[in-house]
């Protein structure tokens, strides 16, 4: 329920039909205590800004720089139920904070020897703040900034492959396309967007296709900053999603006849840094909205990789085969005809274990009694016996031992008639029989089942039936 939303309420109803129950006290305190640790997750407390000094503006230099000088203008501390971080304002900065899609990047401040990690960047009120675990030492020194180039390598080889599939998109989709959201990170670029179908493989080869060749077509990065908006959206550019703009922005250009847009993220100095594009997977997030994740440069070129050697170990399996896709498709035709031959086995097996059980059962008590350990193959196979003979057999009290690949497995079946006269109780039998095998279960006062680890306690549990029953 909490990592789904599924139903408790549908949990409860197929457990039933299925002969089981469930634990409604143990649910409704897990649920309190979640809640409450929702709230205790929920509780933070920010100080106020301390200043250190002041500037004029904030400077963000990590278009054309990894590395800068800068002095800490103000901090403050932030505290939750986890942890203890700090949040810095430098005058000038290259790290990019969280915007257009793209994670805040991540590095170091050095500050006369002592090093502060950054592990998030993100903007509020045209302040860049820096997420760091401790407080520097000294607050008025020069600070040295240092940003994963890594990270905001891989970030930015994403970021640019993400406007280039908006361009595929638009082209082999249609104009309709329209971005919904998006995530980029140094693993993956994720991107929502407005259309009315799932995507095919055609359409997502047809995609792949028009990106890598502007990758392989080495396409040099046209960046126009501080351009007056309207002159922007004169040229085409694209808004991104969720983004709010000013008078003047950035417009990232990859081919004037193929992507422009409105950015403010990091970007490559040319397409073919991004080395590969790969889109990995297709889905529905929403009514009309569709989202695909890709990757690219190291991740993709892995990704392929794992995947041709995964072929290779196939072919090897399957003896090197002329056309391996056939040999497979074989297998799977032969591994169904197998398994009707045995669904027909465990049937033929059912009917005949159930003539050589009617043989033993006893009146005890004006109950018809069967307490047996027998050999089956399927716990579905069980289930069947079972019902079966509750269907034929009046004032029916049955107990089954059987061991399922491996596994034990009890089962309890009462006529509903004993259940209301005697008050007997599968559920609480089950239980107490589970004890034998090391394990657990429950059910229906009717009819209970239960699985263990102990497969040697199955004669015990025939033993002690017996003996509950006497």
């Amino acid at each position: 329920y909490d990592t789904y939303g599924f139903p408790v309420d549908l949990t409860a109803l197929i457990a039933r039909e299925n002969g089981f129950s469930i634990d409604e006290d143990g649910f409704e305190a897990a649920m309190e205590q979640q809640k409450e640790r929702s709230r205790k997750a929920t509780t933070s407390e920010t100080g106020d800004w301390i200043t250190v000094s002041t500037a004029e503006k904030v400077v963000f230099v990590g278009y054309d720089e990894e590395e800068s000088k800068a002095k800490i203008l103000r901090y403050r501390e932030v505290k939750d139920a986890k942890k203890k971080a700090f949040q810095l304002v430098l005058n000038n900065t290259p790290f990019y904070p969280e915007g257009g899609g793209q994670v805040g990047d991540t590095g170091l401040l050095l500050i006369n020897g002592e090093k502060i990690s950054v592990f998030d960047t993100k903007k509020e009120n045209d302040l860049i703040v820096h997420y760091t675990d401790k407080l520097p030492t000294n607050l008025t020194g020069e600070v040295v900034c240092q940003i994963n180039a890594k990270k905001r390598s891989l970030s930015a080889k994403n970021h640019t492959a993400t406007h280039l599939m908006q361009a595929a998109l638009r082209q082999v989709l249609g104009d309709h396309v329209q971005q919904k959201g998006s995530l980029v990170n140094d693993e993956v670029l994720r991107f929502d967007f407005a259309h009315f179908a799932k995507v095919t493989d055609e359409e997502i080869a047809k995609i792949e296709q028009l990106v890598n060749e502007k990758i392989s077509a080495n396409v040099v990065l046209d960046e126009k900053r501080n351009m007056p908006k309207e002159e922007a959206m004169k040229l085409g550019a694209m808004a991104l999603f969720g983004e709010k703009y000013g008078d003047t922005v950035r417009v990232i250009t990859f081919d004037k006849n193929y992507s422009v847009e409105l950015c403010g993220g990091t970007h490559v100095k040319s397409t073919a840094e991004i080395g590969l594009f790969k889109i990995v997977s297709e889905s529905s997030v929403a009514a009309g909205v569709r989202r695909i994740e890709a990757i690219t440069s190291e991740g993709a070129m892995k990704y392929v990789n794992d995947r041709l050697t995964l072929v290779d170990q196939l072919n090897e399996a399957l003896k090197a085969p002329k056309d391996l896709l056939k040999a497979v498709e074989d297998l799977q035709q032969e591994r169904a005809a197998l398994l009707k031959k045995v669904e027909a086995f465990q049937v033929e097996q059912a009917k005949g274990l159930k003539k050589d059980l009617q043989t033993k059962l006893a009146t005890v008590g004006g109950m018809s009694t069967l307490i047996e350990r027998i050999s089956i193959d399927s716990a579905d196979s069980v289930k069947q016996l079972a019902f079966d003979f509750k269907k034929t057999t009046d004032n029916l009290f049955m107990v089954l031992a059987a061991e399922i690949e491996g596994k034990p497995l009890i089962t309890v079946m009462i006529s509903d008639n004993l259940v209301a006269e005697k008050g007997l109780d599968a559920g609480k039998i089950i239980r107490e029989l589970a004890k034998e095998i090391k394990g657990g279960g429950g059910g229906q006062a009717f009819y209970a089942t239960a699985g263990g680890k102990d497969v040697d306690g199955l004669d015990a549990v025939v033993t002690k039936a017996k003996a509950l029953l006497n």
